[in-house]
């Protein structure tokens, strides 16, 4: 299997993942601003699971570019960062519909935590295919404290979640901000 491959395969995933995101939406029955209101949760909810997704998309198609080849143990990483990641929108309309419950926010924390997971061992084959190159290796590894942090924040977000669920959105609105830029390397082109 060649990286494009693998790339696309990936790329149709995501794009899967953020489709039923979004057919989840469901508009109100009135046509009125308080029946707007109240889907506002949702639609809140909906917003951040995608930029989410978005900057898991984009900083994938930046890993995915350093890869130099494509083995099982690659392509099984992959699967399993693509297995957490397609549960997003579960754990997402669960969010919407229970955004109060300290269950519903420990859920979505904990899969992400488990996403952030998957992009540690997807990189961390990554310095194993660098590891002849040290600036490619330092690279990652530094990339790779970013990733085991984030782990350990959305994992705190899910005991976090039953002391204050605003403390549990406060995590998963930092995490991204922290991924707003994809990491890339010094002299990239891409």
């Amino acid at each position: 299997m060649t990286t494009s491959r693998l790339e696309a395969f990936s790329d149709g995933v995501i794009a899967v993942i953020i489709t039923i995101m979004v057919l989840e939406l469901r508009a109100p029955a009135q046509p009125t601003f308080p029946a707007l209101l109240n889907i506002l949760p949702a639609f809140i909810t909906y917003a951040l699971s995608f930029l989410v997704a978005a900057i898991m998309w984009i900083n994938h198609h930046h890993l995915l570019h350093a890869v130099h080849s494509v083995t099982p143990r690659l392509m099984w990483s992959n699967m399993n960062l693509l297995f957490w990641m397609s549960l997003v929108p579960f754990v997402t309309e669960f969010l919407a519909k229970n955004y109060r419950e300290p269950l519903a926010v420990a859920l979505y924390g904990l899969d992400l935590t488990l996403c952030s997971i998957g992009f540690c061992f997807l990189r961390r084959e990554l310095v194993r295919q660098s590891r002849h190159d040290l600036e490619m290796s330092d690279y990652h590894r530094r990339v790779q404290r970013k990733n085991a942090f984030s782990a350990l924040a959305y994992f705190l977000s899910a005991p976090l979640a039953y002391v204050s669920v605003y403390a549990a959105f406060f995590i998963f609105a930092l995490i991204p901000a922290l991924y707003f830029v994809p990491e890339k390397k010094l002299g990239s082109g891409d």
